[in-house]
């Protein structure tokens, strides 16, 4: 497949308004004055160069992805878009700071960001049910995005963004940024070429959650557009518990502690099998506990053990007892485990083995969001694609509903369909509220 350089839909108006300009200027004898950072004499690419970036959601996760952006001189953070207005201008101001100007918009409404045509790429960290509908409309109006994990709110959904990002030709990149880091490679590499001889069983320890969910209802606070926040999910009554952080233990919203995890450990488990665009064929729920009060209603404490085709087996469960965090491989001939906080396996002499150039090297990126940029430019597939992402997601979405239903699911990764339980089939996809459904 051939790939091209991305030429960015705002370069030729800026260049023919500098080329226009120095035209008036030999005609009417008028000097040009042209900023020195417009024609990149600051070490920069010059602004018609450079990837231009709108950021969707600008709340702690938003901002921290925002600083990659920042940092790097191929792109230019022209907007930001957030229903907080504190956010938002929060977020403003300190793009204004690094670049040392006026010029970042803010907007309310996400969609008059994604309608303006000089916006390359979309930076999105919205909470989990406001994923979708900006990204399949980023898609349709040309930018590739950085999205947030877990990639979707629902499965159905997540099938439609995978859609939209490859029949708009967008690249996507997700936030598993575990794939841009060394030793979760290698761990992978180690699995991938046998080390540990034929994989058995892969623990994935994730967060356990909590209760909560107690605080009163009040009306929302005035700078805060709380209709729009809860936009295609049900509308219910205000709490400070609802919004912003405490969103993820609610399944209207997020997932819970599962959820919010599975695009980490999960993904790299099923990165480490080679089995990235597929996925378990039965989900068998062993535990789960739920808070019995507060509108906090995810599930705290879980463990679920999913079955491949091939009968290898993934347990997904909270990390507690000898079940760690992170993912960790148990093969016929010894085990890796990685996690954020180490590195182990046995026998120990694969700490200090090395993967040959013969031998299945796997993507290698050392900078997540660098990646994306690069991708934007070169056209080529991320280290975390929209598919890629889309499965590990759904291996969280399944695990949800058979612990919701407290009976095994059998699952056919092919087609995407629960097989003989209409009612699992039903929590495949969610109905959202209008306007937006």
């Amino acid at each position: 497949m051939a790939f091209r350089r991305m030429t960015f839909r705002h370069s030729l108006s800026r260049r023919r308004f500098l080329q226009g300009a120095a035209a008036a200027s030999s005609v009417f004898g008028l000097p040009v004055i042209v900023p020195a950072s417009a024609l990149g004499a600051d070490g920069r690419p010059a602004p018609s160069n450079r990837i231009t970036i709108g950021a969707i959601g600008t709340g702690g996760q938003g901002n921290g992805n925002l600083g990659g952006f920042l940092g790097d001189s191929r792109c230019q953070v022209a907007a930001v878009s957030d229903v907080d207005r504190n956010h938002a201008e929060r977020t403003q101001r300190r793009v204004n700071e690094v670049y040392n100007n006026q010029d970042c918009a803010s907007y309310p409404d996400f969609r008059d960001l994604i309608a303006r045509d000089d916006i390359d790429a979309i930076s999105l960290a919205t909470p989990d049910h406001w994923h979708a509908i900006p990204a399949i409309l980023s898609a349709k109006s040309g930018k590739d995005i950085y999205g947030e994990k877990p990639f979707s709110h629902d499965l159905r959904e997540g099938r439609a963004m995978v859609d939209a990002v490859n029949q708009y030709g967008r690249i996507w990149q997700t936030g598993s940024w575990q794939r841009s880091t060394g030793n979760y490679r290698f761990a992978c590499e180690l699995v991938r070429n046998g080390r540990i001889g034929k994989v058995q069983t892969v623990e994935v320890g994730l967060p356990t959650g909590s209760g909560g969910g107690h605080a009163p209802f009040t009306d929302p606070p005035p700078d805060m557009d709380y209709d729009f926040w809860c936009g295609p999910a049900p509308w219910a009554p205000y709490s400070a518990d609802r919004t912003h952080w405490n969103w993820r233990w609610q399944m209207d919203y997020g997932g819970g502690q599962l959820m919010d995890w599975i695009g980490h450990h999960g993904d790299i488990a099923q990165w480490g099998l080679g089995t990235e665009t597929t996925g378990p064929v039965e989900f068998h729920p062993i535990r789960a506990e739920f808070p019995p009060t507060g509108i906090w209603d995810a599930a705290t404490r879980y463990r679920i053990e999913c079955t491949y085709a091939s009968g290898v087996k993934l347990i997904v469960q909270n990390a507690e007892g000898q079940h760690r965090m992170g993912a960790k491989w148990i093969g016929t001939d010894g085990w890796v485990w990685v996690d954020r906080g180490g590195f182990d396996a046995e026998p120990k002499s694969l700490l200090k083995d090395t993967i040959g150039s013969d031998e299945i090297n796997l993507y290698r990126s050392n900078n997540h969001i660098g990646n994306f940029i690069d991708c934007v430019i070169s056209r080529r597939p991320t280290i975390t694609p929209a598919e890629v992402a889309h499965r590990s997601a759904s291996v969280g979405h399944l695990c949800v509903i058979a612990i919701a239903l407290g009976r095994t699911i059998r699952w056919n990764p092919n087609t995407e369909e629960i097989l003989d339980d209409p009612t699992a089939t039903t929590m495949l996809g969610r109905a959202k509220r209008e306007p937006w459904g």
